[in-house]
């Protein structure tokens, strides 16, 4: 832990969610230091949609494990509601790319599993409420291998709702889908968000999917990934992705990734 962090809670100011503070990271392989992250100073806001962008192992989604508390960070801190994260925590969730449902249990299972402290009227009350909300409804006991690419990755963002997360961080979820599907997902996801409020800390490669969905985009640089700029997202939902606004933003992001002359 770098000396110049300290230890215990701070006050964060009200916006504020999640505070990354000199955080660097160094793996270690085959004997040798290899630099991942260097010097990262991020702040999230509270009802957030951050997306994180840069070049292909630029340390995306080690950053996002590190605000999970799934990795110690070598060097620096990171906080949410001022408290360092220590470790993962049940208020905070992870949907990946692999799809993590259980194929053993049914839509409603998969929902419910978290949900084991609740009465059981508030379980079956909230497990309705989010398969509606992800549009399964009619599907409350297929199992997943009966159900589309898309609609496992609703049933995942369903499963991770129910647990009411302050926090969602989402690593690639629509990466291995279909096109169209992707599109369907990116607007179920907004439509989520804007509903239920949470704050959420997505990672992906795709630059139009950053710009459709993000309030604010945060560009990495190639390993050892560094914050290099911090895009607002300054067009309304739904965005048009023909507008001049929405063409130049994304123009902006290809060219901080240095891909500006390839597309």
């Amino acid at each position: 832990m770098s000396s110049s962090i300290k230890e215990g809670a701070i006050s964060p100011s009200p916006e504020t969610k999640l505070v990354v503070e000199h955080v660097s990271m160094i793996f270690a392989r085959d004997g040798k230091s290899v630099p991942v992250l260097a010097d990262i100073d991020l702040d999230v806001r509270r009802g957030e949609f951050l997306c994180i962008v840069g070049p292909s192992g630029c340390g995306k989604s080690t950053l996002l494990n590190l605000m999970g508390g799934f990795l110690p960070p070598t060097s620096g801190a990171i906080r949410i509601d001022g408290e360092i994260v220590r470790g993962p925590d049940p208020r905070r969730i992870f949907v990946f790319q692999e799809r993590g449902v259980f194929p053993w249990l049914t839509v409603e299972g998969n929902i419910g599993f978290g949900l084991f402290k609740l009465s059981r009227e508030e379980r079956e009350r909230r497990i309705a409420h989010y398969i509606q909300m992800v549009g399964l409804k009619g599907f409350e006991q297929a199992y997943p291998s009966e159900l589309s690419g898309g609609m496992k990755q609703r049933l995942e963002v369903a499963r991770a709702l129910a647990v009411d997360p302050d926090v969602l961080f989402l690593d690639e979820p629509f990466g291995a889908l279909d096109s169209i599907t992707r599109l369907t997902m990116r607007g179920e996801l907004l439509r989520i968000w804007e509903t239920e409020g949470n704050t959420i800390i997505f990672v992906t490669h795709d630059i139009d999917e950053a710009v459709q969905l993000a309030d604010r985009v945060a560009v990495m640089s190639s390993r050892p990934g560094r914050i290099q700029q911090i895009v607002d997202i300054d067009i309304p939902h739904p965005r048009d992705i023909s507008s001049p606004r929405y063409l130049e933003l994304r123009a902006g992001i290809y060219d901080q990734i240095g891909l500006a002359h390839r597309i």
